[in-house]
């Protein structure tokens, strides 16, 4: 439908803003032109006087105006039903008002106000729903939880009240969502959001806030028995399996808990945050964990981001060095190998133990060039010891389960031992059981082209995982190291004793050199050497120090073989 008309009226300033005014000029001119032509056409055709003219013209005009004034009047309120529309849109669009037009007339006018009326109640809902909810499952969003959660807290009847704030995460959902099909991921959210929901009472508040983490917020905290009691509950909840599209899906999840005491005024960002922190806890602990926020933990995470921070710059300031620890023959009492260590000096901190910043290379990818730089180091060191007219010993490193990964490992160590001038049969690479696990078929392949190259390859911390004959029979490795647990009180536990006295065995067995770690007293030596271990390692013999006090010790061994008789 054209509107040539209304385009052209609203062409004029006058009634360019206002649409009462064209239908007002629109009546005006329509009831006025016709009439005044017709009485100047009557005057004008019969014999009247002018002064009866005028006069019958004054009274044809004053009868018309009046006429007008009330017609116009009248089309005036009945055009209040279109005004009250483009008011209540023009409202709602700069207030968020919902209108309240009349919804009882029948007419073409009535039906526009009720039209109207119901189409921003329902554009309402859908706003709310949008600006709320989560499209995929159906529960508030991170907003809509703070809102209400906020309202909650604000009311003065909750202020002698706790309020517990749980967050839940799924365990491992980065690597699931790559395994499953995304339409089945998204089925499985949405299972876990019902099954969230079914546990909930009417005050209890759930939410979805990304990826895969659920907030859920409980009042009226009776005791943390009930706090625990509901974190059990959610988590056996989510351990029985899902069936989506035919197959059975099991997860864990983890939760993190921190409580709003009574009169405690934390934002719900903070709540949310001190939340997050506990989950990271429960998450370090394993699967199907739950962790209560403590200060204590966010002084271990604000430390562990420091030294995050921090880390990404030691290598380039040169504050990295590698000590040696010695490998001792338990029947000649000879330096046989040294294992090279990583150290960090810090310049303020001081020197921050490995079990504080390996965990946290590992974790962010550092452990890649450290591990290089490591594996260079120690190689360059071994070679100058050589040179220096010592005797030839190992030089044994340890491989990180991301270097492990590199697709050109073989490739690096090859390199490094060129650039060194170190010969192969001089370096061992120390592997973890655990990690080897992850991939056999690649772990195999990997091992044989690093035994293929004359390098001596030793299985560390044997005992403390699969500890298999069948997996390990297929690892060409020369050497087993048994762990530091067994070692320390095996003169004391029969059943470190046994472990022990198995592991000896079944390296013999297989023709394999083996090293103990963490001997620490003239018994557990005794007891391993009776055993027949090959070699121990431990601060009996020596702590790791730096390569400048390692020397004396290198130079007492050679003088020591060079009394030896050929």
């Amino acid at each position: 439908m054209k509107l040539n008309l209304y385009s052209f009226l609203a062409s004029f300033p006058l009634l360019k803003k206002s649409y009462t005014a064209k239908i007002m000029l629109v009546a005006f001119l329509g009831t006025h032109i016709p009439l005044l032509t017709l009485l100047l056409s009557f005057v004008i055709s019969n014999s009247y006087s002018l002064e009866m003219a005028i006069r019958v013209m004054l009274i044809a005009l004053l009868a018309t105006l009046l006429g007008t004034a009330a017609t116009l009047y009248a089309l005036h309120h009945l055009l209040k039903p279109v005004i009250l529309t483009s008011a209540a849109l023009q409202n709602y669009l700069n207030t968020k008002t919902l209108p309240e037009l009349p919804t009882d007339f029948a007419d073409e006018a009535g039906t526009l106000m009720a039209d109207t009326s119901q189409t921003l109640y329902k554009l309402d809902e859908l706003i709310h729903y949008i600006s709320n909810y989560d499209d995929l499952t159906g529960l508030p969003n991170r907003d809509f939880f703070c809102d209400r959660l906020h309202k909650t807290l604000s009311q003065p009847e909750n202020n002698q009240r706790f309020v517990a704030v749980f967050l839940l995460g799924i365990d491992d959902f980065t690597a699931m969502s790559h395994v499953l099909e995304h339409e089945t991921t998204n089925l499985l959210l949405r299972a876990v959001a019902q099954r969230l929901s079914l546990c909930m009472t009417q005050t209890d508040i759930v939410a979805y806030l990304s990826t895969d983490e659920f907030a859920i917020s409980r009042i009226d905290i009776v005791s943390f028995e009930s706090v625990i009691k509901l974190s059990q509950m959610l988590l056996s909840t989510l351990s029985k399996p899902f069936s989506i599209k035919g197959n059975l899906i099991h997860i864990t999840a983890s939760i993190g808990i921190t409580i709003n005491g009574i009169n405690e005024r934390n934002s719900i960002d903070q709540l949310l945050q001190q939340a997050h922190i506990a989950l990271y806890q429960a998450k370090q602990q394993g699967r199907s964990k739950y962790q209560f926020y403590s200060p204590e933990i966010n002084a271990q995470l604000q430390e562990r981001i420091t030294l995050e921070n921090e880390l990404h710059r030691a290598l380039e300031r040169n504050e990295m060095l590698v000590y040696y620890q010695p490998l001792i023959d338990l029947h000649s009492g000879q330096i046989t190998a040294m294992e090279a260590l990583v150290r960090w000096q810090h310049p303020t901190l001081g020197l921050v133990s490995p079990a504080k910043f390996i965990p946290i290379a590992e974790a962010n990818g550092l452990i890649l060039p450290i591990g290089e730089w490591v594996l260079r180091t120690a190689c360059a060191q071994n070679r100058a010891w050589q040179l220096a007219g010592f005797n030839p010993i190992r030089i044994s490193v340890n491989l990180s389960a991301r270097q492990f990964e590199l697709p050109n490992l073989v490739e690096v160590v090859s390199q490094i031992l060129e650039e060194t001038g170190l010969q192969v049969s001089y370096l061992e690479l120390e592997v973890t059981e655990s990690f080897l696990m992850a991939d056999m078929e690649r772990s195999v392949k990997t091992l044989k082209q690093l035994r293929e190259l004359g390098i001596w390859l030793a299985l560390d911390d044997f005992g403390t995982g699969y500890s298999s004959l069948n997996y390990l029979k297929r690892f060409p490795v020369n050497m087993l190291k048994i762990d530091r647990s067994f070692v320390q009180d095996v003169t004391s536990n029969p059943d470190s004793a046994a472990v022990t006295n198995a592991i000896i065995a079944l390296a013999k067995s297989l023709r394999l050199n083996i090293t103990a770690e963490g001997v620490e007293t003239q018994e557990q030596l005794d007891y391993l050497k009776m055993q027949g271990c090959d070699e121990g390692q431990g601060y009996y013999f020596s702590c790791p120090v730096p390569a400048d006090i390692i020397t004396p010790m290198l130079q007492k061994t050679s003088q020591q073989m060079e009394k030896i008789p050929a």
